[in-house]
């Protein structure tokens, strides 16, 4: 399966902000646009003026490095939000919160999506009492997650749990910290998904 294997960093440091992407790095001074908040590469310092095409590229460039996502994946979700009902950047941004390992993630339980992402591979992550290691599962309102017995002492997960508790939880999550378990427990407005990205300029693009 293709990914993305560079420095995940430089793609911050591209979109001229925080994308979080390497957990808690990111609250630290440690953060690479708090070190060097210009563009990588030689020319990274050189400001140019950017065209309405690229404005809309680079904004469905940072929703696919938020969520950890390619191109083509990427394609399919627009396909399908532009097929519901309603404002279809708004949908888009919904079904990609409805993914398992970005709700591992919004849970605390992974400290990135990449890590979370992980976590659901090797079978940590419970849907309903079942192991589901397929990061992209949609998960549906009410369906419960969960960290697997076995794994609830995994100090990795736990060091998790601790700072999330630390910066708060959405509230159309629910969370446990005694059985570690977590439910979804409504589909997020667009007010309530905290990403910076224009959804409207990815469908115009993708309009065209």
């Amino acid at each position: 399966m293709a990914r993305y294997t560079d420095a995940k960093c430089r793609l911050c440091r591209r979109q001229g902000e925080k994308l979080f992407l390497k957990g808690e790095r990111c609250f630290t001074a440690k953060c690479a646009i708090d070190r060097r908040n210009y563009a990588p590469g030689q020319h990274g310092q050189n400001r140019s003026k950017v065209s309405t095409y690229g404005q809309q590229l680079r904004e469905k460039q940072k929703a696919k490095r938020i969520y950890g996502i390619l191109e083509r994946q990427f394609r399919r979700y627009f396909s399908v939000a532009d097929r519901y009902r309603g404002v279809t950047g708004t949908v888009l941004l919904q079904l990609l919160e409805q993914r398992l390992d970005n709700l591992v993630y919004r849970l605390g339980i992974g400290a990135s999506r990449n890590q979370a992402r992980q976590l659901v591979r090797h079978g940590h992550i419970l849907v309903d009492g079942r192991k589901v290691n397929i990061p992209s599962y949609r998960v549906k309102v009410g369906q419960e997650i969960a960290v697997r017995e076995n794994s609830r002492t995994n100090p990795l997960i736990v060091s998790n749990l601790e700072q999330a508790n630390g910066r708060g939880r959405l509230a159309w999550l629910e969370w446990n910290p005694e059985t570690m378990t977590g439910r979804l427990l409504d589909v997020p407005s667009r007010d309530q998904i905290p990403v910076t990205v224009k959804e409207q300029l990815i469908v115009e693009l993708y309009s065209k």
